[in-house]
């Protein structure tokens, strides 16, 4: 699999550290946002296949940030990080257009292997895309025969 690109959202340096270190050691692109507000000027000029958003963060949560992306980029996958008590949250935002959420503190190979999934999924929605404007194929997120 070709290397993708990952923008992580989290109010939690060290966390956001850490795992930006650990996915750049398996030849992930990633950039790295503070907050909702961030993850959002970063999204204006940089195009990640998948953005890892926790739920949690002061300013603009999780689910504020989710809706807008999905509003500007509806193709970007989101993977939601909740701890134990937002698990609702979480759920929410899969509703929402989340492609699926994981637990903190996350394990990293099942973090990498959801991002894998999410960046397949991203891959085949923009094909049916470019299938669907050459006039033939299945709409975008409508299920193939």
């Amino acid at each position: 699999m070709r290397e993708f690109n990952v923008l992580l959202v989290d109010d939690e340096v060290e966390f956001l550290e850490t795992l930006e270190k650990r996915l750049r050691k398996r030849n992930i692109g990633v950039k790295v946002a503070t907050s909702g507000e961030e993850a959002l000027e970063v999204l204006g000029s940089e195009s990640p296949d998948v953005v890892v958003l926790d739920v949690k963060m002061p300013g603009m949560d999780g689910i504020e940030t989710l809706r807008e992306i999905k509003r500007r980029k509806p193709l970007v996958e989101v993977v939601m990080l909740t701890g134990h008590a937002n698990v609702e949250v979480a759920i929410q935002g899969m509703e929402m257009g989340a492609f699926d959420y994981l637990m903190k503190p996350v394990d990293i190979d099942e973090l990498v292997y959801k991002l894998q999934d999410a960046y397949r999924k991203k891959t085949l929605e923009e094909e049916r895309a470019r299938e669907l404007e050459q006039g033939r194929g299945t709409p975008p997120g409508a299920p193939r025969g």
